[in-house]
């Protein structure tokens, strides 16, 4: 039943599984259920109900998220116009869940108020570009009209790119709930 991943920290108290809105895990069985930028492809009623099964009393649920990154004033301006205006139009609806940070979400647990975070990293240009190329709407626009709009941007944006490495932050978001019996 239990998953090994070679780069995961392994532990005998430590149990990796991967699966859907339906575990084959035993009633009353989990301390600590997390989801990481995917609840918003779930069927939630259904992984709820899951949740409030497999969860012991007291356990909790964590679900969380990252939002649009941010760099510098100008660079941001830029990189929301191209999230918002360029390749908006081809983001999945469900992507509206991520940024709203899934507060629009129903969320049946009794509520932990979490602090704010944030990751970030040194990139290139070359980095951020690469990463920009992951997103989904991206790779939609590109089969949609035969064409990257990366390339132009990274051209706008290039002169607004003011050091070798810049700094990219991530806000993160956490909805934190306690089950209760």
């Amino acid at each position: 039943m239990g998953l090994r991943h070679a780069n995961a920290y392994q532990a005998n108290n430590i149990f990796y599984s991967k699966g859907g809105e339906v575990t084959n895990f035993p009633d009353r069985h989990i301390d600590l259920i997390t989801v990481a930028q995917a609840i918003h492809w779930f069927d939630i009623p259904k992984f709820y109900d899951e949740v409030k099964r497999v969860g012991r009393q007291d356990s909790w649920l964590a679900v969380w998220g990252y939002s649009l990154l941010n760099i510098a004033p100008g660079l941001d301006e830029e990189v929301h116009h191209f999230y918002t205006q360029v390749v908006g139009p081809y983001w999945d609806p469900e992507r509206k869940l991520i940024d709203k940070q899934y507060q629009t979400i129903p969320f049946p647990f009794e509520e932990i108020p979490a602090p704010e975070f944030k990751f970030s990293f040194d990139w290139t240009l070359n980095e951020f570009e690469g990463y920009i190329n992951t997103w989904s709407s991206v790779q939609k626009y590109i089969k949609a009209n035969q064409i990257n709009p990366v390339d132009t941007f990274i051209r706008k944006i290039r002169p607004l790119w003011k050091n070798e490495r810049e700094r990219i932050n991530f806000p993160l978001f956490l909805r934190l709930g306690k089950l209760s019996p």
